[in-house]
C-alpha cells in the first residue's frame, strides 16, 4: 500500500514511480502567497489542443508564461478560447509580444501589464516580452515576464540582457522570469541569466530536467528563473498528473511543460 502524502492543503496516496506534487496554490497569515507558475511553448496551438488543455488543468497553474502563442489570423479569439479551456484568463501578450504570453487564475489581481516588442534582425524573426505584475491576496506582488528568446546566440545574449534590465524594471522587488531560452544551462545566456536570478530547476530540482524534445527528451532549454527573496518551492517537467498521459504530453506540443511552486512575500504595507 503507498504511504499517504500531504502537500499544502491536499492529501492524497502516494503511488511508486510517482513524483510528489508540488506545494498547492494558498496565501497566509502573514500575507505571502504560494504560487504555481506554468512556463509551456505551445508551438502555436497546432498539435493537439484537447491533449494542450489536460496538461494545463492538471499542473493546476496559477499563472501560464506561454511562448509561441498565436500571433496572426483572430489570434486574440484563439488566446481567449485557450484560456478558457484551461479555466484561466488572458492577461496580456500573444502578437503583441510576438508569441509569448501570459494567462492567470482569477486569484490574481493584475496591476500592471506591458509588451515589450525588441529591436528586429535583419533575416530573424522579431522578439519580444510579455510582462505583468500580478497580486495575490493583499500583499504578495510578483513580477512576471514570459519569454522565447533567438536561436542566434549573438542576438539571444543581447536579448537576454535586456531580460534583465526589463524585469528589473517591474514594480515589484519579487520577479520571476520563464521561458524558452533556446539555449542550454552551460550556454553563455544561460549562464548571464542565472548569474543574476536563481535557476528553478538547479535550486529545487522536482519532476524530470529536460524540456525537449516530448518524445526523446535529452536537453532543458526551458526554465523558471527568480529574484531574490522568492522562495522556489520546487520545479521542472511534470510527471503523473492526474487524467494526462505520456501520449498527450507528447502530443500537446514540441516542448515540455516547466512547473514551479514559488512562495512570494507580503510586500510592504501601503
Amino acid at each position: 500500500m503507498g504511504r499517504t502524502e500531504r502537500t499544502g492543503a491536499q492529501t492524497r496516496a502516494a503511488t511508486p514511480g510517482r513524483t510528489p506534487d508540488l506545494p498547492a496554490s494558498r496565501t497566509g497569515p502573514d500575507g505571502s502567497a504560494v504560487v504555481r507558475l506554468l512556463s509551456y511553448n505551445i508551438r502555436s496551438l497546432r498539435d493537439d489542443r484537447e491533449a494542450l488543455a489536460r496538461v494545463i488543468r492538471a499542473c493546476a497553474p496559477d499563472v501560464v508564461c506561454v511562448q509561441e502563442a498565436p500571433r496572426f489570423f483572430r489570434w486574440r479569439k484563439h488566446a481567449a478560447r485557450l484560456a478558457r479551456e484551461c479555466g484561466l484568463v488572458y492577461v496580456t501578450g500573444g502578437a503583441t509580444a510576438t508569441g509569448p504570453m501570459i494567462l492567470s487564475t482569477l486569484r490574481a489581481t493584475v496591476e500592471h501589464t506591458e509588451d515589450v516588442l525588441l529591436e528586429r534582425t535583419p533575416g530573424l524573426h522579431r522578439r519580444g516580452f510579455a510582462t505583468a505584475v500580478l497580486r495575490f491576496g493583499t500583499a504578495a506582488r510578483l513580477g512576471v515576464l514570459s519569454c522565447h528568446l533567438s536561436l542566434q546566440r549573438d542576438e539571444r545574449y543581447a536579448q537576454s540582457g535586456q531580460l534583465l534590465e526589463r524585469l528589473d524594471a517591474l514594480d515589484t522587488p519579487y520577479r520571476v522570469a520563464a521561458g524558452d531560452l533556446n539555449e542550454r544551462p552551460g550556454g553563455r545566456s544561460f549562464r548571464r541569466l542565472s548569474g543574476t536570478l536563481r535557476d528553478g530547476w538547479t535550486v529545487a530540482p522536482w519532476g524530470s530536467e529536460y524540456t525537449s524534445t516530448p518524445e526523446e527528451p535529452h536537453q532543458r532549454i526551458d526554465a523558471v528563473l527568480a529574484s531574490d527573496g522568492v522562495e522556489l518551492l520546487g520545479c521542472g517537467v511534470p510527471s503523473g498528473l492526474d487524467g494526462v498521459t505520456g501520449a498527450d504530453l507528447r502530443a500537446a506540443s514540441d516542448h515540455l511543460p516547466v512547473l514551479a511552486a514559488l512562495r512570494v512575500p507580503a510586500g510592504p504595507a501601503a
